[in-house]
């Protein structure tokens, strides 16, 4: 009888073992079930299956229609930029990539569920008719955006060369809505609008986006004002919407040494945690830098601006940006389909987010959409000079860029400061 106890327990013993080992396994690989994940899943699968054998459209009623609309729901759900991408908004953000695309020519966000115009991109269709930072979309070809998710906007605004679409904007200086009918057009972005030097040997560099092409752009740009007798920087971020992150820090990396942090970028777990270092096999800008921001400034331009400013590379005139901090990961499905899912928030070197909060310039020029609009007409209609002609066309006097002005002054102060305390040898010039 002793003997047959033991031998029961010892196998008892060894079935806990064995049991713990494949739970144990399993766990590992992956295998054991994920009872909450099975628990909402089939709670889907009801629902879909309900709906799809009552609902009184059936066509409306496909499961596949059906689990369209669930995904683009469940990631809209969670922020503004999370989204799911159908075949044909996939193609469109590689396009917006690759910094070429159909369509009117505007940035826009999704805050508190309204469509709002982050800045129209200079020299587009958009820009051209007079759509103002600010402006909130209401309507594209005459139906109602509602909750429309980022995503789907975007796709109504894009479309093949040579056709119209019209949009209807609220605008919120004059709380009226405006109606434009555009025409869209091949939209090649160029990330340098403008480089040239001024009197003085004081540089200035325009950047209208961030997109693949932009830090060979910046690079190439920076070179020839070198080579022109540079002695001060004025980068010029103003309306510039972001764009691909690494471009950011392509554009950082010559004002910092090799090795030096310029942005991170932290997920949910603290080894999701992403540094970004410069990999410059040059001495470091050491001119001074003036930075010009505006609400308008967003995303990589934002990780460019509060890089510089954290360091004290750079001293930053405008008015404060407009604080988009999150970073998006895209993950692709099948059919050509894919998740943009934000995954992380990027921090300036000594940690600071500017999500939601964007960052403060150290000199504040403050300028109303209406007059920012009218100086990005002015500036792209250079071949029209008569003031009274200028008018006459446009229906508005020429203004002046104040916060240019700003700027031009706070280099002009920062070069006289370098004339009196000259930075001893090798100690860069960083501020």
């Amino acid at each position: 009888m002793l003997r047959r106890a033991f031998t029961i327990a010892v196998g008892a013993l060894c079935g806990s073992v064995v049991a713990f080992t494949v739970i144990h396994t399993a766990a590992g690989w992956g295998l054991w079930p994920n009872r909450e994940l099975d628990r909402s899943s089939g709670y889907v699968r009801q629902v879909l299956e309900i709906v799809g054998e009552n609902y009184v459209d059936a066509e409306k009623a496909a499961y596949s229609e059906l689990t369209k609309s669930a995904l683009h729901g469940l990631l809209s759900s969670l922020d503004p930029h999370s989204d799911f991408l159908e075949a044909k908004q996939y193609r469109e953000l590689e396009e917006d990539m690759n910094a070429e695309f159909g369509g009117i020519g505007v940035q826009v966000e999704v805050r508190k569920e309204k469509v709002v115009v982050i800045a129209p991109i200079a020299g587009t269709p958009g820009d051209r008719a007079g759509i103002q930072r600010g402006d909130t979309i209401v309507a594209v070809d005459g139906q109602e955006l509602g909750r429309a998710s980022m995503s789907d906007v975007i796709s109504r605004l894009r479309g093949k060369p040579g056709t119209q679409v019209t949009v209807r904007l609220f605008r919120p200086s004059t709380q009226r809505d405006v109606e434009f009918r555009l025409e869209r057009e091949v939209i090649r972005i160029e990330s340098v609008r403008e480089a040239r030097v001024l009197p003085g040997g004081i540089g200035y560099l325009q950047l209208a986006q961030f997109s693949e092409r932009t830090g060979e752009e910046f690079r190439d740009a920076l070179g020839r004002l070198q080579a022109e007798g540079l002695r001060g920087l004025i980068l010029d971020l103003r309306n510039n919407p972001g764009g691909v992150l690494d471009a950011a820090v392509e554009v950082a990396e010559p004002f910092f040494p090799a090795g030096e942090l310029i942005v991170y970028t932290q997920g949910r777990s603290p080894q999701d945690r992403e540094e970004f270092r410069s990999r410059s096999r040059r001495l470091p800008i050491d001119e001074p830098v003036v930075v010009l921001i505006n609400a308008g400034t967003a995303s990589a331009a934002e990780i460019v601006a509060g890089a510089l400013k954290d360091t004290g590379r750079a001293v930053l005139v405008g008015e404060r940006s407009f604080g988009k901090g999150s970073v998006q990961s895209i993950f692709p499905l099948k059919n050509g389909e894919g998740l943009r899912l934000t995954t992380a928030r990027y921090y300036t070197p000594s940690g600071v987010t500017i999500h939601q909060k964007g960052i403060d310039p150290q000199v504040e020029s403050v300028m109303t959409p209406e007059d920012d609009a009218r100086l990005r007409l002015q500036r792209s209609r250079s071949d029209v000079n008569d003031p009274a002609e200028f008018r006459e066309r446009f229906g508005f006097a020429p203004i002046e860029d104040r916060q240019f002005a700003t700027a031009l002054e706070v280099m002009q102060g920062l070069l006289a400061w370098d004339r009196k305390h000259p930075a001893a040898p090798g100690t860069g010039g960083g501020r």
